[in-house]
């Protein structure tokens, strides 16, 4: 079983953001970035799932410019076992985002797409469920716990009222809530290995 999980290039949350002096956007000059906490989560757990046995391979992808493959070296060095990167220059807006990760589930057949419940940047939370209907696939977002078992995933998801069991059958798209896990902390020597595990690149315009 393959699972993919898309990550997005953001500000780091620890720093402070700075509106341009145009009103453009956010300030991005020399300030850190970072995954986006919530794929990160998903990342995660995709290799959980791969470390119990469940999961073969652990897929990393991401869209945008070059810089951006810095943060899939992260996600490399996390444990992902290869990655993507779709080369674009201009910000994607989410329902883009989602056709592009659908073309990538045709080329690589996933049993599960993993992804954050939102970026920290727009917070629009719709990549995930514009993704699981354009896909015509289940979906189960907002996850604080995942089990999965004979080709189907329950999944525990945080809700107003508190707290929501939904099992879905494989294939499926499923997103992260803060609560799901920890993200291990990234170590040198496995950073050194990420560096020789491939990283594939693909531009927007091809797919």
């Amino acid at each position: 079983m393959k699972i993919l999980v898309p990550i997005k290039r953001v500000v780091d949350y620890n720093v402070r953001v700075r509106v341009k002096s145009d009103g453009s956007g956010v300030e991005t000059e020399g300030v850190k970035m970072s995954i986006n906490p919530f794929d990160e989560i998903a990342l995660e757990e995709a290799l959980r799932i791969k470390e119990a046995g469940n999961a073969e391979e652990v897929i990393v992808c991401s869209i945008g410019s070059a810089d951006c493959q810095q943060q899939l070296r992260t996600g490399l060095a996390m444990g992902a076992d290869r990655a993507i990167h779709v080369s674009s220059e201009t910000d994607v807006q989410p329902l883009t985002a989602a056709r592009v990760f659908k073309a990538l589930i045709d080329k690589e057949n996933p049993e599960i797409v993993f992804l954050g419940k939102q970026a920290i940047d727009g917070d629009n939370n719709q990549t995930g469920q514009m993704l699981a209907a354009i896909w015509g696939r289940p979906q189960a977002t907002f996850a604080s716990k995942v089990e999965l078992e004979d080709g189907k995933s329950t999944v525990t998801r945080e809700v107003d009222a508190g707290l929501e069991v939904l099992e879905v059958d494989l294939p499926a798209v499923l997103t992260s809530d803060l609560r799901l896990n920890e993200p291990r902390f990234v170590k040198l020597p496995d950073i050194m290995k990420a560096k020789r595990k491939p990283l594939d690149e693909v531009s927007l315009d091809d797919l």
